[in-house]
């Protein structure tokens, strides 16, 4: 036997040997003092009960390390870096150890400890980052695995067949049932939908809307199917449709959810239910009515754990945040936001209550309903049914010393009134109404039948606003603008060089932004404020084109304008602000 040969067989003698007890040092003189009168013996000097076990772990520990390598990567939200390095030297120690303490069953623990130890520590921590469903090593993770085994054996699974509640795997979404009237949590509702068949089928749905950031849910009757389609930053997108047997099921899970009588299908019906989902506390209002196809159901998706935006956070221009800080935090006066439906009226009245100190003021507001919750702020929700209405409720709360009254929404001529006579008292109020823009809000007052010396003596400003969406920074992409529109748009040709639009032939769906083009939403803005010869102006003679003349001379951005800033900037393209703006 020549020497390279011996030296190679004295490596795998010292490496397997240790199975079978040998002192390896010791093993390694011996072979070495008699290498010139070496024969070939019988050969199975190897303990193959000792040796198969390590080579066993070992496997393990191979594949582990490139699984934790995957998962890691996949997850995003644990340390790369440290899980592989943990895994795979303690692996590497484990077979170090095997290797150089010659009493088997001490060195087969050590080993065991070094490759379970840290497996079970990082599936401990990766399995509180995700949902119920990518677990691993749970009974009904495991129970999955032994039915693909089975049924790739030929046998049927018959494991987790029998889990029908929420603690089966699924989104980890909690619902709470609600008592009807009232805003109690029942228990018994949930454990009513629970029953179920479509159970299931409406957790996936709700779970799929909040993950894609949908503020409403609509789900449509047709004659062979239920549509779903979800409101993403104001748009409509359709989502995968259910057949109408498991589409009806899912309408009666929310409606029992909601404290609503499943038998009524015809006649309009409201309520709501809540839920929870990875530490946030989401609230739904569900509407319901009848169509020719069946009934028809929209629910709006209220995340009560959401942060209030800032003004410096909602696309307002530095120098109106100043302006709406200096006007919201005066002593009295009336504010008003004005847009359509859908433009985050109530939002901005929120960031204007977060500039006043909560703790010296006394605030109180009434709303339908209410969208946002705030510490140390008196909150009121109607009630039409009960004869609750914002008129009835601004009396009440006139008598309730508050320095800060929020109102929902001045929709009559008794709100407005008595909300202008608060804010003529010494009271700061806020409040939104429906109007295209700021000048023809005023004018909406007085066809409410506000009285315009009222009008001119209560109002302090009022802010038009509307939503657009804000471009993917992922795949948005550049393009020259046309000469003739920037000179339409009283732009300067040779200062702006570039605007931004969503792709116009994506080659793959964006994984940011779901292929829309578009990720979140931003405001534009108009701010009118109420100077003394406007106010003379409304007390004589009120005029659209003179108050549109005066709040242009005060330095007054249209809409449009503001828009244009935002597409400037690259945050939103034409095509968005020409849908939002007309």
């Amino acid at each position: 036997m020549n020497r390279p040969r011996l030296l190679l067989g004295t490596f795998a003698l010292l490496t397997l040997g240790v199975a079978a007890g040998a002192d390896a040092a010791e093993l390694a003189g011996v072979l070495l003092a008699q290498a010139p009168n070496m024969t070939r013996g019988p050969g199975l000097y190897l303990n193959l009960f000792k040796f198969i076990p390590v080579v066993i772990i070992f496997l393990m520990w191979s594949w582990t390390t490139y699984w934790v390598d995957d998962d890691t990567k996949e997850l995003n939200n644990l340390k790369f870096e440290l899980w592989n390095s943990v895994v795979f030297f303690t692996g590497v120690l484990g077979l170090l150890l095997v290797w150089a303490i010659p009493i088997y069953p001490v060195s087969l623990t050590l080993l065991l400890l070094a490759y379970f130890v840290p497996l079970f520590i990082y599936i401990y921590m990766r399995n509180q980052t995700v949902p119920d469903d990518a677990k691993v090593l749970t009974p009904y993770h495991i129970g999955e695995v032994m039915n693909g085994l089975m049924v790739k054996m030929g046998m049927k699974a018959i494991f987790n067949r029998g889990e029908t509640s929420a603690n089966a795997a699924g989104p980890p979404i909690v619902f709470i049932g609600k008592s009807q009237g009232s805003h109690k949590e029942d228990p018994a509702r949930v454990r009513a939908a629970e029953e179920s068949r479509s159970y299931m089928s409406a957790k996936e749905l709700v779970y799929d809307a909040v993950l894609r950031r949908a503020s409403d849910i609509h789900l449509e009757p047709t004659t062979e199917q239920l549509s779903i389609r979800y409101r993403i930053d104001g748009i409509l997108h359709a989502a995968e449709p259910f057949d109408r047997p498991t589409g009806d099921a899912v309408i009666n899970v929310f409606k029992v959810l909601a404290a609503l009588d499943i038998s009524e299908k015809r006649k309009p019906q409201d309520g709501s239910f809540g839920a929870k989902l990875e530490g946030r506390d989401l609230e739904f209002r569900v509407a319901t009515s009848g169509s020719k196809s069946g009934e028809k159901m929209v629910m709006r998706i209220l995340d009560n754990a959401g942060q209030i935006a800032r003004l410096d956070d909602s696309g307002l221009r530095p120098k109106l945040v100043q302006e709406i800080r200096n006007l919201v935090t005066q002593p009295h006066g009336m504010f008003l936001c004005c847009g359509p439906t859908g433009s985050g009226k109530t939002t901005t009245l929120y960031a204007c209550l977060r500039e006043i100190d909560r703790f010296q003021k006394n605030i109180i507001t009434v709303e339908d309903p209410i969208e946002y919750h705030l510490d140390n702020i008196t909150q009121m929700e109607i009630n039409t049914k009960s004869g609750q209405t914002f008129a009835t409720s601004l009396r009440s709360i006139m008598r309730q010393d508050p320095d800060v009254i929020m109102v929902g929404e001045i929709r009559d001529q008794e709100t407005a009134t008595i909300a202008c006579q608060a804010a003529t008292t010494g009271h700061m109020v806020f409040s939104t109404v429906h109007a295209n823009d700021t000048v023809t809000a005023l004018f909406r007052l007085l066809d409410l039948g506000v009285e315009p010396f009222m009008i001119a003596s209560a109002l302090t400003a009022v802010l038009g606003q509307r939503l657009v969406r804000v471009l993917c920074e992922a795949c948005k992409e550049p393009y020259k603008p046309k000469p003739e529109f920037l000179k339409k748009a009283n732009l300067p040709a040779d200062k702006v060089e570039l605007f931004y639009r969503k792709p116009t032939e994506p080659q793959e769906v964006c994984p940011q932004c779901g292929g829309t083009g578009y990720l979140g939403r931003t405001g534009i803005f108009e701010l009118l404020i109420i100077t003394e010869p406007m106010r003379d102006m409304i007390r004589e003679n009120p005029s659209i084109n003179a108050i549109k003349a005066e709040a242009r001379k005060n330095g007054m951005i249209y809409l449009q304008e503001d828009g244009l800033r935002q597409v400037i900037q690259g945050k939103t393209s034409i095509d968005e602000l020409l849908r939002v703006v007309k």
